[in-house]
């Protein structure tokens, strides 16, 4: 038997390329993108960077000791004496006359780069004279009340050299500083002492020294008003 064939006509579909395929796929898939611009590579870079140079200082379970003995060197300050002076200002309240007490106006000055409290002052004899001066600069001598026979002496001086005699308050003068104090009723004049000595400024006897440490301390006000009383 024969079988006859009927042609039917179909509508041809467009063939797809093999590029248009691969290109189909790689849309679905979501690798077809923008390539990355230079500053989002530069940001990358960056903050890749960041994180490796923040992770070296990061604390780890390796811990570390330290070998006994290990130390540092220090040093310590050098030692100056002090320098008190006679000054004008401010000036004294409590004047000289025979038999009487008057003040004594001194600037102590630290050359150390710390403070220094002094506590007690070391007076020379009692027969160790003030010399008189006309003015309170103590540059012109004042005639007839010399040295030698001023009869102004520091009150409570006796005939022992370098005598001790405490402040009534402890006097703290600053690093490097000056601290100007009158030194209450502290000058002396006898009842010897010669009428060529009236309205005249004083240079007090030399002290001898002084007591006083090196320390941190918190530094007196200047100008200050302190005295010893025996």
């Amino acid at each position: 038997m024969f079988t006859s064939r009927v042609n039917r006509t179909e509508t041809t579909k467009p063939t797809k390329t093999i590029s248009s395929i691969t290109a189909t796929r790689v849309k679905r898939r979501g690798a077809h993108r923008a390539p990355k611009s230079w500053f989002a590579k530069a940001v990358s870079v960056v903050v890749g960077t960041a994180l490796v140079g923040g992770g070296s200082f990061a604390a780890t379970n390796w811990i570390v000791g330290l070998i006994s003995g290990s130390s540092a060197q220090g040093q310590s300050a050098t030692v100056s004496n002090l320098t008190i002076s006679a000054v004008a200002s401010p000036s004294a309240t409590n004047l000289l006359f025979p038999g009487g007490n008057g003040d004594a106006v001194a600037t102590i000055t630290n050359p150390n780069p710390y403070p220094v409290t002094v506590t007690g002052v070391d007076l020379p004899t009692n027969t160790t004279y003030a010399g008189g001066f006309t003015t309170s600069a103590l540059s012109v001598a004042q005639t007839g009340c010399s040295t030698t026979i001023s009869d102004v002496i520091w009150n409570f001086s006796s005939a022992t050299l370098g005598s001790v005699h405490t402040l009534t308050t402890a006097l703290a003068v600053a690093a490097n500083a000056s601290l100007t104090v009158t030194l209450t009723n502290d000058a002396s004049m006898t009842l010897a002492a010669p009428s060529a000595c009236t309205a005249t400024y004083f240079s007090m006897p030399s002290l001898t020294g002084v007591v006083a440490t090196g320390g941190a301390a918190t530094a007196t006000t200047s100008p200050a008003i302190d005295a010893w009383t025996s």
